[in-house]
């Protein structure tokens, strides 16, 4: 058996953003119901108290869809129970989060209140997090931290592919909508991810140290080689340049592939103090277990990938 869920109450969005508290573990209050008199919810202006309402439920529907048809999974715990979701918390409130205590979304409506944090990607990633928390359970802090954000990545990443919306398409930008430094750039690149200034491009010794927010960029620099490979390429109109620490060359094997892999080994290699190191091997064991054995070459895609970011 699995060591119990180990992840905390609440997993937040961002580093850097208005709030950097530790997250509560008391649920946000009871709000109001979101409701229509003519089945209308909101009209695409962020001032419109009922259009985070609809971002959010369109966010959940599409974030349920892509584990149901892609994996299977009946809902972030398997149990066909689906999570409420809260907007407009807070005054200003330039986050979002989920909380396993009310099994539940909360979203922030951003800085001045103009930019709530309902992308598509956001609540892939934070659901994402309720679906950690359900399987590998891998703790909020250290490697397994960074684990644990750069799952909510990966997965917020593949419901936004998923979703296929021609007014937010998918990329390998975490955040790029919500505009939560008002300067128009993502909170996070998977190419690249120092370029945010903060995480971490490859695996060293003292990785774990960072804020789970920027060690969680190890995690997303190797789906990312794995999904797409090294070098310069254009994808849905979005420049990339992914280096590697140790100068290869790779070619990717698709997001479908990559994304399989990451999940089967989530749910069935992690458990809750998995580091980098055990989570190279745990890709590695998905990888043989979905593609033919040690000798496919997605397995040896997933080894390469892994020495791409100095995972050995």
């Amino acid at each position: 058996p699995r060591p119990s869920p180990a992840a905390p109450t609440s997993s937040r969005m961002a580093r850097g953003a208005t709030s950097r508290s530790t997250p509560s573990t008391t649920a946000p209050a009871p709000g109001t119901l979101a409701t229509s008199a003519n089945n209308v919810f909101g009209d695409g202006k962020a001032t419109t108290v009922n259009t985070a309402a609809a971002d959010a439920a369109y966010g959940a529907a599409e974030t349920w869809d892509f584990y149901k048809n892609t994996f299977g999974r009946n809902g972030i715990k398997n149990n066909g129970v689906g999570a409420l979701s809260k907007v407009h918390y807070g005054s200003g409130y330039v986050n979002a989060f989920w909380d396993d205590s009310c099994f539940c979304m909360t979203y922030g409506d951003g800085s001045g209140n103009a930019h709530p944090l309902t992308a598509i990607d956001v609540a892939g990633h934070e659901m994402s997090h309720g679906v950690t928390s359900a399987t590998a359970g891998l703790v909020y802090s250290g490697e397994s931290g960074g684990l644990n954000e750069g799952t909510s990545d990966i997965f917020g990443t593949a419901v936004e592919f998923f979703a296929k919306n021609a007014s937010d398409q998918g990329d390998y930008l975490i955040g790029e909508k919500i505009d939560i430094f008002g300067n128009g750039k993502p909170l996070r690149y998977m190419d690249q991810p120092s370029k945010d200034g903060n995480s971490a491009d490859y695996w060293s010794s003292t990785v774990g140290n960072k804020d789970v927010h920027y060690s969680s960029g190890v995690a997303n620099h190797f789906f990312y080689l794995l999904a797409e490979g090294s070098g310069a390429k254009t994808i849905n109109g979005v420049n990339y340049n992914s280096p590697t620490s140790n100068g290869s060359k790779l070619t990717g094997i698709g997001i479908a592939k990559a994304q399989a892999i990451w999940f089967r080994a989530l749910t069935t290699k992690f458990v809750s103090t998995t580091k980098y190191a055990q989570a190279r091997t745990g890709t590695l064991a998905a990888a043989a277990d979905l593609y033919g054995g040690t000798g496919s070459s997605e397995y040896k895609a997933v080894a390469a990938a892994w020495s791409g970011v100095n995972v050995n």
